[in-house]
């Protein structure tokens, strides 16, 4: 589902993303674990052809990332702080938007459509707050009506950008019990995360990133301290790594 081949991506004089090669296949959710400017970003704009590859190349499902977002391959649940929560617009409305691939020239929602949106928020249990405001909704809540955004919009690729800073116990658990979902139907989730508690029971696997991929595996050895620390920069005093340090 997801094909970087030695991407590196810069921002003037910036080096964000360093030839970066990465394989994600159908039906997993992975974690992307990096500290803040690692490149985690970048990334998800690389994956919807949102910035410009300075080399290497980038497929998601076989396509070109600008094709596959045209075709609503691609879904994504933005960082709480990129949304304007003060935007008239109903949680309703906002899944709908992940229909919008789907409407036809007209741009009206169909039977099917309504339906799709009236599953995807009954499956994040906000149907009783569809009519409601975006920006009312808790946090937790919130991140919850942009995956139903990406339920709807039967994306086969979901990217999610931190979607626990700020959520509740039940919205969290909620969330990974959605995901875990589908990716049993096949879907492929990236999910970035600063929470490494939630790893072991959210995915099957994790990339470590700091500009370019420094692990890529499973979730219980990405999170061994000789990993982590080179991923966050850290010293590891050697009786944490089960013996001297090298």
């Amino acid at each position: 589902m997801i094909e970087a081949d030695d991407v590196t991506v810069r921002y003037g004089d910036v080096l964000a993303l360093d030839g970066v090669t990465l394989r994600v296949g159908a039906g997993t959710v992975c974690g992307l674990v990096g500290m803040n400017g690692s490149g985690k970003s970048t990334l998800f704009k690389a994956l919807m052809g949102m910035v410009d590859v300075t080399h290497g190349g980038v497929r998601v499902a076989g396509h070109t990332p600008a094709r596959a977002r045209r075709q609503g391959l691609v879904g994504y649940v933005p960082q709480t702080e990129a949304v304007d929560w003060g935007f008239p617009v109903s949680v309703h409305d906002v899944v709908m938007t992940g229909r919008y691939g789907h409407l036809g020239l007209t741009r009206r929602p169909r039977p099917a459509d309504r339906e799709a949106v009236a599953e995807a928020l009954d499956r994040v249990e906000l149907t009783d707050l569809a009519d409601r405001q975006i920006g009312q909704l808790s946090g937790g809540q919130r991140k919850r009506a942009f995956v139903a955004r990406g339920i709807a919009q039967d994306a086969r690729l979901l990217l999610l950008d931190e979607p626990f800073a700020g959520v509740d116990k039940r919205s969290e658990a909620t969330i990974v019990r959605l995901l875990r979902e589908l990716a049993a139907d096949g879907r492929t989730v990236l999910v970035s995360s600063h929470d490494l508690h939630a790893l072991p029971q959210l995915a099957d696997e994790a990339v470590l990133l700091l500009r370019r991929v420094l692990f890529h595996g499973s979730v219980a050895e990405a999170l061994e301290p000789d990993h982590l620390a080179r991923t966050f920069g850290l010293e590891v005093p050697p009786d944490a790594l089960g013996g001297e340090a090298s």
